[in-house]
């Protein structure tokens, strides 16, 4: 397993948890929620030590995640 394979393992989707939205291993820590955190400049170490609960990781797992997400075809209509 490739480490952006084994990173997004920890990225989970479940229609009744959080929306549907994808959540970090399973907790009701949304992708958003942290990625939100980081653009607001938390670092990483106080975003562990507000969410105790949270893996160094699980942070690079929502930045991979919204890596791969961004990262799309944009395709324009001629």
């Amino acid at each position: 397993m490739t480490n952006t394979n084994h990173l997004l393992a920890r990225v989970t989707v479940s229609a009744d948890q959080c929306g549907g939205r994808p959540c970090i291993r399973g907790q009701r820590m949304r992708v958003s929620d942290i990625l939100s955190l980081l653009s607001a400049g938390a670092s990483f170490d106080e975003i562990l030590e507000d969410y105790p609960f949270l893996e160094a990781d699980d942070i690079r797992a929502a930045l991979e995640y919204a890596a791969l997400q961004a990262d799309h075809a944009v395709l324009i209509a001629a």
